[in-house]
């Protein structure tokens, strides 16, 4: 084996031939591809993968990382209007700094090996989403909005006993998909119509809702940027049949509106990528689950929370993990739900971005998004053959706007709006057919005057 010539790769240690005959022999194998016969022979690829060669030096991988960096376009260089899950807001330069402080950056999630300041950091964290919430407890972040609401909604499942679980059918289809594969074979997931406002429909909730309900799960504003006005007429209906009240909530929204708890809200989940998180391709997602102190609600969050005490010196607190014992962490095999990777360095960045915001900052934040969206719905509705909103009503952050009357697809009209250096909205054709060519337009604080009137100006154009 020594004699063997065989490249040693910079970057993987164990590449190294005699690092690799050492772990062979402790296995009792021969060669490393013996590992791999427990793989059905026809499922392998019986060939080298075509890969380039190996790039050796640091100076080469990062100027072939930058070519294909290159390739994309972003919100740098481009104005974008997409939403609908990941919003484009501004991160403040000390988010920025503090998230790449070493202490947080480099440990996963705050284990005694790696905590500098970390379980401290994440309580004050937990301590400024339940202020905003006006909830007591607040969970560790789970993954995204989507785990948290389904996570939610198991919770409400085991607390009650029951099966059934009634959801608007004016959800994200990704969300509603990825709730269905959370909860199959543990509880029924039925859906319930929405009115020409874009709120939940009474009449057809009333219709659904049974002794068998374990909960009723609604989205404030919803997924299409409508104000849910009805918070506590669903929820007085919910408990009067018995069932829990779990509520979604964009949190860039409660600065201007009352927080779920406060129409009847039993757990109330939702997503901090708006509070400080860039939307980094996707991946600024950062969920979280909130419930007054009761024990039974307390009792099945899955998640890790952190908590305070004095230490041995009375003058000192402590930070820590609590009700560690019945997380999905430890019980794996028999856990009610698996929450997975958890989102702790985004947790941190949307606690500095809330201390650095504070009321009156959430406050301004709401205002300016809640008129820039009535500014651009009054400016696209008066071009020809454009109807927005689609919903009446007051919208936050995202509205629909319906091309029908152009003639022209959503996405000849996205294509034709990047030579103008403009990101379009999202494209609602293939999953909300029944809107026909509609898009989902998204309005934040980082839209300007002129970003706006760039967009109205473009899509003239593009649609004359």
């Amino acid at each position: 084996m020594a004699d063997k010539k065989c490249f040693v790769h910079p970057y993987i240690p164990n590449s190294a031939p005699a690092v690799e005959q050492a772990m062979l022999e402790e296995l009792g194998e021969t060669a490393a591809e013996n590992l791999y016969r427990v793989i059905p022979d026809n499922l392998k690829l019986h060939r080298k993968l075509d890969l380039p060669e190996p790039l050796v030096s640091e100076y080469e991988l990062k100027r072939h990382v930058e070519k294909i960096l290159a390739k994309n376009q972003t919100c740098d260089e481009y104005i974008s209007f997409l939403g609908s899950g990941y919003w484009h807001h501004y991160v403040p330069a000390v988010c920025s700094e503090i998230a790449n402080r070493a202490e947080f950056l480099t440990a996963y999630w705050g284990d005694t090996y790696s905590d500098f300041g970390k379980w401290q950091a994440m309580f004050e964290y937990q301590s400024l989403m339940g202020e905003l919430l006006n909830m007591e407890v607040v969970s560790s972040p789970t993954y995204d909005w989507s785990s948290a609401a389904s996570s939610a909604i198991m919770m409400a499942v085991r607390i009650t006993g029951r099966s059934d679980v009634l959801v608007p059918s004016n959800i994200s289809k990704g969300r509603l998909s990825q709730m269905k594969n959370f909860i199959h074979g543990r509880a029924n997931l039925k859906t319930v119509e929405y009115t020409a406002n874009g709120t939940l429909s009474l009449e057809d909730l009333h219709k659904k809702i049974s002794a068998d309900t374990a909960a009723v799960y609604f989205e404030n504003p919803t997924f299409f940027g409508c104000f849910e006005t009805q918070g506590k007429e669903i929820a007085d209906l919910a408990h009067k049949a018995g069932a829990l009240v779990v509520v979604g909530v964009d949190p860039s929204s409660l600065g201007i509106v009352n927080p779920p708890a406060d129409y009847g809200a039993d757990i109330v989940c939702g997503d901090a990528q708006p509070l400080g998180n860039a939307m980094n391709y996707g991946g600024g997602a950062c969920g979280f689950i909130a419930t007054q102190d009761d024990e039974r609600l307390v009792a099945e969050y899955p998640t890790l929370l952190v908590s305070i005490a004095k230490g041995e010196n009375e003058d000192l607190w402590a930070f820590g993990e609590c009700t560690h014992e019945r997380t999905s962490y430890v019980k794996r095999g028999d856990s009610p739900d698996f929450i997975g990777t958890s989102q702790w360095l985004n947790a941190i960045t949307s606690g500095v971005y809330l201390s650095l915001m504070g009321p009156a900052g959430m406050k301004e934040l709401g205002e300016g998004i809640l008129r820039r969206t009535a500014y651009t719905i009054k400016q696209l509705s008066s071009l020809e053959g454009v109807r927005t909103p689609v919903f009446n009503g007051p919208h936050f952050k995202e509205f629909i706007v319906n091309f029908d009357a152009t003639g022209k697809t959503v996405a000849e009209i996205n294509k034709k709006l990047l030579s103008y250096g403009i990101f379009g909205g999202k494209d609602l054709s293939r999953d909300y057919p029944e809107f026909g060519q509609s898009a989902q337009y998204c309005v934040t604080e980082v839209h300007s005057l002129d970003d706006i009137n760039r967009l109205v100006s473009a899509l003239k154009e593009v649609l004359a």
